[in-house]
């Protein structure tokens, strides 16, 4: 949303926005109960959710949490942490084209040559069996192609 706003105030400027240029702001506020609900609950379940997702991935790889003999799950949960909040915030305004420009391309640029995308790939993978779990089929429905985004590779 806040994207499409920024477009229609350049395409609008000197002029009132036709109605179907403010169809999205129609849209996103039909939306946006659904949407703050899913938010504030993630926030709230945050923890939760993490000791859940990393739980399961050590029941599936007790290994994936290592590099070499380092472990890393403080790096893992930190950049759970991040990912989760940027999709819940792309969530909440509806804007996932910026989702996708300022923090997707740069963060698998990162897992990428940190060489953690099969880590990556397990978290995704898990967090969305997990967070489907607070969310209601509705909410749910709103979260999951955001989600998904992060799972396309750049």
């Amino acid at each position: 949303m806040l994207t499409q706003f920024a477009r229609l105030t350049v395409a609008a400027d000197g002029r009132y926005a036709t109605p179907e240029e403010l169809q999205f702001l129609k849209d996103y506020f039909k939306s946006f109960n659904l949407r703050l609900s899913a938010y504030q609950k993630i926030r709230a379940a945050e923890p939760e959710i993490l000791r859940k997702v990393q739980a399961k991935i050590q029941s599936i790889d007790p290994t994936l949490f290592h590099s070499g003999s380092q472990d890393v799950t403080n790096k893992w949960k930190i950049d759970t942490v991040r990912v989760l909040r940027h999709t819940a915030a792309a969530l909440l305004f509806n804007d996932r084209d910026r989702f996708k420009e300022q923090f997707i391309t740069w963060f698998q640029t990162i897992l990428k040559a940190m060489n953690v995308e099969r880590s990556a790939d397990l978290t995704y993978q898990v967090m969305l069996e997990v967070i489907c779990q607070y969310l209601t089929p509705e909410e749910a429905a709103l979260f999951v192609p955001i989600w998904e985004l992060n799972r396309i590779k750049a």
